[in-house]
């Protein structure tokens, strides 16, 4: 896709909601590794923690390059802006009012939220790349794509994982999405469905 073509409103738009989102993500794992209590998970989060800040620069990059402000505010940037910061605020209460293992689901939670949307970002941005010649948009796209779909999908597990241990049910940890190292939604769903054998056999083995 040619410069002019990304150039226009609704592209633009779409780069700055995403360095946005990745600027927000850094904030969001910083505040939930406070919460975390796993240290599974804490190696988990402090890695996607460096990978989100290495996003940051990557979609700083492309803005650079199309001669756009990295610094310049649209509507849709403010928005995702005020999610991001609504986030880290829920983690905050969480932690102040909830006890430990509360606070960790809040925080999974939290970041399962924000990565849809850096998900769906990046899934946009792959269909750029696919509409038209567009390079620049291919090489960060190539760089950074498997990457969000890990942050999700492996997130995901954790989540649901600790809820059902929360709800006194035998949980599946770490959860089968990071044991496969699943990085699509096929993987996932396999991962998911392979869980209720393990659980069952958690529980067989705790009689």
């Amino acid at each position: 896709m040619p410069n002019d073509k990304l150039q226009e409103t609704v592209p633009v738009d779409l780069l700055y909601q995403a360095l946005e989102t990745e600027k927000g993500g850094v904030q969001i794992y910083s505040t939930a590794l406070r919460c975390v209590i796993s240290k599974d998970l804490k190696k988990e989060w402090n890695k996607y923690l460096e990978q989100t800040k290495t996003h940051v620069q990557v979609v700083t990059d492309i803005l650079r390059e199309l001669g756009l402000d990295p610094n310049a505010e649209t509507p849709g940037r403010k928005v995702v802006r005020y999610i991001g910061t609504s986030l880290v605020k829920a983690m905050e209460l969480a932690l102040r009012c909830a006890d430990p293992q509360a606070a960790q689901i809040v925080a999974a939670e939290c970041i399962v939220l924000a990565e849809t949307k850096d998900h769906l970002n990046w899934e946009l941005i792959g269909e750029l790349v696919k509409s038209a010649d567009a390079t620049l948009l291919k090489t960060a796209h190539d760089q950074v794509e498997d990457e969000e779909d890990e942050h999700l999908y492996h997130t995901t597990g954790w989540t649901r994982e600790l809820w059902i241990r929360a709800l006194g049910m035998p949980a599946v940890l770490p959860p089968p999405e990071e044991v496969k190292k699943v990085e699509t939604a096929i993987e996932a769903a396999k991962a998911k469905k392979s869980r209720a054998s393990k659980a069952k056999a958690k529980k067989a083995g705790a009689r």
